[in-house]
């Protein structure tokens, strides 16, 4: 987080903005002191704010379900944050794990509110023989429609290659709906997009086979979710992939996090990747309307990265600060680039 802000304030201050900051700690520390991730009036807080920058949260002795159902999805959902937006592309002088070194740059947009990611349903008879589980998967029209409509607009304005993530094959009944709606939604706005649907388990191996073929993706929650973190390791490392939770009407705060975790074995000893964060704080800049100041961002991070310095997870050997500290050199000396 401090390489992330400090990144995003240099930035700012060369193309005659400030941002103002207000730190909330909330999270784990919060949980072991209240019993909850953020305060009972955490989401009226929030929606004050023109944005929300989200640092990685959990850990080992505070269950997943607490830190997301706790924190991350009440905001997505009470600020109607229904597009997570996942940019993914080759990084200078980070290599693949994959074999075939064509340049990787696609999208994936991952429907955010709805989805497999439902709080209905339930456990019984804990702890006894016939102990269930039920957890229902929702989709709805609106939901779909709105998530395509965005995915086949941002492929308007690229190649016009649109894949559609399903399981229809096996999922009978939400996945043909998905299916149809999301259909429907290209060929009624967008025919100038070419609409591919792709059953999940192919998708998957192509994205190792091929991933240079995809150019956005659309994908329900969990898919979307599972997706994201593959692609983004196959361009080198998790740790630099970053995420927006949108708003696209901004009546509410957009959430803009890195899609890595917390990763507390190595919090603290100060080599975590801090890419993914500094990237996440591109596309917030981007969000609140200085596109110019989020390009500049990345090309700093692009130029730090081609010229050597980077963390371990990339091949490197560089410190956290290190990359912080490279990144902000390459923001002043790209500065009459962006800011002539």
């Amino acid at each position: 987080m401090p390489a992330g802000i400090d990144c995003v304030t240099a930035v700012a201050r060369l193309h005659g903005f400030t941002l103002g900051w207000e730190h909330l700690e909330w999270g784990s520390d919060h949980y072991r002191a209240h019993g909850r991730m953020m305060p009972v009036d955490g989401l009226e807080t929030l929606a004050g704010y023109d944005a929300i920058f989200l640092g990685a949260v959990g850990v080992p002795d505070i269950p997943d379900v607490q830190t997301l159902w706790g924190l991350l999805i009440p905001i997505r959902r009470a600020f109607e944050q229904y597009i997570n937006l996942r940019p993914v592309k080759t990084l200078p002088g980070v290599a693949s794990p994959l074999a075939d070194s064509a340049p990787i740059d696609m999208v994936v947009v991952r429907e955010n509110n709805e989805g497999e990611y439902s709080e209905i349903g339930g456990r019984m008879y804990r702890g006894l023989e016939e102990e269930s589980a039920v957890q229902e998967a929702v989709f709805t029209r609106r939901g779909i429609r709105r998530a395509a409509r965005f995915a086949a607009e941002l492929a308007a304005g690229r190649r016009g290659l649109l894949t559609s993530a399903t399981k229809s094959n096996g999922i009978v009944h939400t996945m043909p709906f998905w299916d149809e709606v999301v259909a429907e939604t290209v060929r009624a706005g967008f025919p100038q997009v070419r609409l591919r649907s792709e059953l999940i388990d192919a998708l998957a191996a192509g994205l190792v086979l091929h991933p240079h073929r995809y150019d956005v993706l659309v994908a329900s929650n969990l898919f979307g979710d599972i997706l994201s973190d593959l692609a983004g390791a196959i361009t080198g490392s998790i740790g630099s992939a970053p995420s927006a939770n949108l708003n696209p009407e901004r009546r509410h705060p957009s959430m803009f996090e890195p899609v890595h975790g917390s990763a507390p074995d190595i919090a603290g000893q100060g080599i975590a990747n801090p890419i993914g964060q500094i990237w996440s704080g591109a596309m917030m800049l981007d969000a609140l309307g200085y596109p110019a100041a989020a390009a500049h961002l990345v090309a700093a991070f692009e130029a730090a990265l081609a010229a050597g310095t980077r963390t371990r997870d990339l091949g490197g050997t560089a410190l956290t600060e290190q990359v912080t500290a490279a990144v902000l050199t390459e923001i002043d000396s790209l500065a009459p680039n962006f800011t002539a």
